[in-house]
């Protein structure tokens, strides 16, 4: 079959488009108003950029949601790992509240404070992302007023729970059991992995990459800081 999105001609009873994309990992972000109000919602557009240094993005529509705009508007959030153990609680906190409302009191989840960041972090959740706001990226929409907003956040700082771990150091997915978006209603879990190295003369150049060590461990120069502008006079029209 073909069809064209702009078209919705694909002649099926659901939309296929996001069961192509999958799986999505879950990003269950927490963030403060300026009220301090905590705020905990989970979204499924969510992903790594990157790894030296480590930034992620979570998009969100359908108007001006707390989320992003709390992200935007005090500079921080956490990205907690949505886990199977945890999906009715990740379910909870999928409904639209007032800001008033504690998704987190919803849910009857306890909260820890972060290091680095204020927004707290879920308690049960084996890890955490504290992050700080870096941009937003706006992308249109065929409904009326209405667009997906782009939150990118640079991660400054990871909590790993012990028993998150092997004996040999590495994350235990199997058994914290990640979850995941599909399409339609349905959700997944990771269950099984597999490794497969990469081959060829880079091998040892992509091995480090798809782990994610920091460039810099292998001899690659840091990037040279841009320059800082000069500052701009508070008489200065947009300073």
């Amino acid at each position: 079959m073909f069809y064209e999105p702009v078209r919705d001609d694909h002649g099926l009873p659901f939309n296929p488009f996001k069961s192509i994309c999958v799986p999505r990992p879950i990003g269950w972000i927490t963030t403060l108003d300026l009220q301090g109000r905590v705020n905990l919602a989970p979204y499924s557009q969510f992903q790594n950029l990157g790894f030296d240094p480590p930034f992620v993005m979570f998009s969100a529509s359908g108007g001006d949601q707390h989320t992003p705009r709390n992200a935007r508007l005090t500079g921080e959030f956490v990205c907690n790992m949505a886990t199977y153990e945890l999906r009715e609680a990740v379910n909870v906190t999928a409904q639209a509240v007032p800001a008033e409302e504690s998704e987190p009191e919803l849910a009857g989840l306890e909260m820890l404070p972060s290091r680095l960041v204020k927004p707290p972090r879920v308690a049960r959740s084996p890890v955490h992302m504290e992050c700080r706001y870096h941009s937003s990226v706006m992308l249109p929409t065929r409904a009326p007023g209405i667009s997906v907003e782009i939150v990118i956040g640079e991660v400054v700082g990871v909590h790993i729970r012990d028993d998150a771990l092997t004996p040999e150091g590495r994350l235990d997915v199997t058994r914290i059991r990640p979850l995941a978006r599909m399409g339609y209603l349905d959700y997944t879990a990771v269950d099984t992995v597999f490794t497969m190295p990469p081959i060829g003369s880079a091998e040892r150049r992509l091995s480090r990459g798809m782990e994610g060590r920091p460039l810099r461990s292998a001899g690659v120069p840091a990037a040279v800081p841009a320059a800082v502008p000069a500052a701009v006079p508070d008489d200065v029209p947009g300073g």
